[in-house]
């Protein structure tokens, strides 16, 4: 049992301050220093079976307090997702306030939650984003481009104003915590892919005619609209009861010819259910 206070930040986010009690801390302690010393091997003893003095010496304080972190803290914030009833989207972003030997501890955890969707009117709001795509976009006899081909642009054309549509009609929040964590791991993978081809970011971001900030922001605004259609999409399936049944999953295997790949995919089944789901939010979507 944890002491815990919360208290509410914007855009659905959530602060957790959480009181471990020393007592809890040196107790994990001595499991972690039992269980490290169980698989420690020191020339002139079978494994696990050195002395306790000696294991000491060859098990840092650091490498302990670490292994008590890992139990301590998945523990507390589990506690608190049951008890508040909250549902989380990303893993906390932890803070230690107080984390001193033979002390209490205070650490302080930031929550990032699944936000409420307020859709509006979408149906009203797609249905005049279809209507916008134009006639002379559709293919005709006597035009070059084939059916099938132009075809494709139009469906791609309607997507694109329905997508558009929702962005624009449908009102929800998402945690700061998830957009900055999504716009570091991208900057992060640009930066190494613009290092595999020999340049340097400057150079890279020159060559673009692009600031650090506008990079950022591109990227801020990708995510942020990529995360808000997803809990969108979400919505709209569970306002209207789109449901993934077994039979569209049994479809989808039976179509994956290798059987190593269709078992991997079947262990995987809550993954391409949820994929599933999207798509037949999707077709609802334009099918209005």
């Amino acid at each position: 049992m944890f002491n815990f206070k919360t208290k509410k930040l914007p855009k659905n986010t959530l602060e957790a301050i959480i009181d471990i009690p020393k007592a809890d801390v040196e107790k994990e302690y001595t499991h972690a220093f039992e269980h490290l010393s169980e698989e420690l091997t020191i020339e002139g003893f079978r494994k696990g079976k050195a002395p306790k003095s000696v294991a000491e010496k060859h098990i840092s304080k650091e490498t302990i307090y670490q292994s008590v972190i890992r139990v301590l803290l998945p523990k507390a914030y589990e506690e608190i997702i049951k008890k508040e009833s909250l549902s989380p989207v990303i893993s906390p972003k932890i803070e230690l306030l107080k984390a001193k030997e033979n002390e209490d501890w205070q650490v302080k955890m930031t929550i990032a939650l699944k936000p409420e969707v307020d859709l509006g009117d979408y149906k009203k709001a797609i249905q005049e984003a279809k209507a916008k795509v134009k006639k002379a976009d559709i293919w005709v006899p006597g035009k070059d481009q084939k059916p099938q081909e132009t075809k494709d642009v139009a469906d791609q054309k309607v997507l694109n104003e329905v997508l558009t549509s929702l962005l624009k009609t449908t009102k929800v929040e998402i945690s700061d915590l998830i957009i900055e964590e999504e716009v570091n791991r991208r900057l992060t993978q640009q930066v190494d892919e613009i290092q595999k081809i020999g340049l340097t970011v400057d150079a890279y971001l020159k060559s673009k005619n692009l600031t650090m900030e506008q990079l950022k922001a591109g990227f801020t605004k990708e995510i942020t609209d990529t995360y808000k259609l997803e809990f969108v999409l979400q919505a709209v399936a569970d306002k209207e009861g789109i449901k993934v049944e077994e039979a569209d999953l049994e479809k989808l295997f039976a179509n994956i010819k290798e059987e190593k790949e269709r078992q991997m995919a079947k262990q995987n089944a809550y993954f391409y259910a949820s994929i599933l789901r999207k798509q037949k939010t999707l077709d609802f979507l334009i099918s209005l």
